[in-house]
């Protein structure tokens, strides 16, 4: 094992598709999960939630994000960390290379505890 890994360019990693939403794991371990999106222009990942913290670039395009009860337009070199639980989504207003980082060590139980 070599204690690392790596990804010569995000940017070629993926084509964006013509038309609906491509995702490509570049890592997934124990500690963390890192996700390549790329998004059609008008295509959108709808409200969600997840169980741990999270973060989300915008490596190109221009994108739409809900954040709890925010929206914000967001472009290249954009970023946001997201505790968990929160809802979120993606609109894409144009073609976009979107990376998701979800730290899965920090992962809260969303099951309720017994008495």
């Amino acid at each position: 094992m070599t204690g690392y890994s790596y990804t010569k360019s995000i940017l070629n990693e993926i084509e964006i598709p013509q038309k609906g939403i491509l995702s490509h794991t570049l890592h997934n371990d124990d500690q963390a999960k890192i996700i390549l999106f790329g998004f059609a222009g008008g295509e959108e990942l709808t409200a969600h939630t997840a169980p741990m913290p999270a973060t989300i670039q915008i490596l190109s395009g221009e994108v739409t994000l809900t954040l709890g009860s925010d929206r914000c337009e967001a472009g290249p070199g954009f970023l946001t960390h997201m505790e968990p639980l929160l809802t979120h989504g993606v609109a894409a207003k144009t073609p976009a290379l979107i990376l998701l980082t979800l730290l899965k060590a920090a992962r809260q139980d969303t099951k309720p505890k017994a008495a």
